[in-house]
This record gives structure tokens, C-alpha cells and sequence, in this order.
């Protein structure tokens, strides 16, 4: 990557694991990219991707799915964190509450093609607000090989400033691994950019602990 040395990635990270205080919960790695020349009010500086790294975040990643019949049996088997049938959709239609306690313990949230309209209406209002957005997947989908998947994913986005903050490991693991999760996000973002010269600063941080710049090119 012409911007950033991958040595020096490595030293960031590993850096900031050693500075960052202990403490009673697995913390995640955050990388954030401050931009520079973006308008994030207009359609090229809104930046919405999802991510797929190289490598799993050793932490419960929720994912819930939305399906019937035999997507919803695989799912359960493959270890989706909450499976939502036809049925249990509509028996929560109009719990406001309900539906913001689901859209706050998923991550993501999968859903079969012909289920989205309804999702969207009874889950929508909550998602939405928490920059969540649900997911369609094809009728004949592996389910099980998407939420493999959906483990390794992670979501690149600006809101009100034009900066990305999203979450590339955890503190556990492995520093290589970590350097891999980055540069993988790096290079999305790269392709959504005009140039390289639109990224300002880099800098990863633990949940808690204090910023580490990266020095770029």
C-alpha cells in the first residue's frame, strides 16, 4: 500500500496493546482514519461498505437471521446468535421495545430475499438509528458459509465528520493478524477515495486505551 508501511502498522499496534490499561472485559482494536476534502453531505464523501477481513475478531460477534424452514434450521446450527421465523416477526410487530432490544444485541442481521419487506417494517425503525441495516440474502444462500463470513466483517463509514472508525481485532490477537484486518479496511477505503492524499491521519487504539498515530508515507 503506497501510503503506509506495513512495519510500521505493526509497531502502532503492537504499541498500542502495550500502553493500553488492563481491564475486566476483551478490548477491542479500533483503527481510525481522519479524511481531509471530504464533504460527507455529498454522495462521494458518504462512505457505507462493509468489510470482510482476512481474519476473525475473538469476540462474540452477534449475528441474528431473519428465515423459514431450512435457512432457519442451518442457521440455529451454525451458531446464529438469534434466528427470527415469519411467525416471530409478526408476533412482535408493533413492540417498539422488543424491537429496539433485538437491534441493539445484533450485529448484523441477515435476511432471507422474501422476508426483507417485512424486517424492514418491523425492525427498520430500530435498526436504522443505529447505523445497522439489514442484510438480503438469496433463497438458495449457504447460510452457514455467510455467517462465517459475517464474523470476519466489519463496516466503514462516515457520519457527521469525515473520519471512518470501525473495529479491526481484539486485544488477544495475534499483532500480524491484526496488521492483516487493517490493511484489508485500508484498501476499501482506498477504493472508495479520490486519492490517497484525502486520507489525513491513521491512528489505532484499544476500547480504553489512548490513541497511537501511525506515520504514513
Amino acid at each position: 500500500m503506497s501510503f503506509v508501511n506495513r512495519s510500521v502498522l505493526e509497531e502502532a499496534v503492537r504499541k498500542a496493546l502495550e500502553i493500553s490499561p488492563k481491564r475486566n472485559f476483551k478490548q477491542s482494536v479500533e483503527l481510525i482514519v481522519v479524511l481531509r476534502d471530504i464533504d460527507v453531505k455529498s454522495p462521494e464523501g458518504r462512505i457505507r461498505e462493509i468489510v470482510f477481513m482476512p481474519h476473525k475478531l475473538r469476540k462474540d460477534v452477534k449475528i441474528c437471521v431473519a428465515a423459514e424452514g431450512d435457512m432457519a434450521l442451518k442457521a440455529k446450527e451454525g451458531g446464529a446468535y438469534l434466528v427470527l421465523t415469519r411467525d416471530d416477526l409478526n408476533k412482535i410487530q408493533g413492540n417498539r421495545k422488543e424491537a429496539k432490544r433485538i437491534a441493539q444485541q445484533c450485529d448484523w442481521v441477515l435476511v432471507r430475499a422474501d422476508l426483507m419487506p417485512l424486517v424492514g417494517r418491523i425492525l427498520g425503525p430500530a435498526l436504522g438509528p443505529r447505523g445497522k441495516v439489514p442484510t438480503p440474502v438469496p433463497m438458495n444462500a449457504n447460510i452457514l458459509e455467510l455467517i462465517e463470513k459475517y464474523h470476519r466483517a466489519t463496516m466503514i463509514r462516515t457520519k457527521d465528520q469525515p473520519q471512518i472508525m470501525c473495529r479491526v481485532g481484539t486485544e488477544d490477537m495475534n499483532v500480524k493478524e491484526i496488521v492483516d484486518n487493517i490493511l484489508a479496511v485500508l484498501s476499501a477505503l482506498e477504493g472508495k477515495l479520490k486519492s490517497i492524499h484525502n486520507i489525513e491521519k491513521i491512528i489505532v487504539k484499544t476500547t480504553m486505551g489512548p490513541p497511537v498515530e501511525v506515520k504514513l508515507r
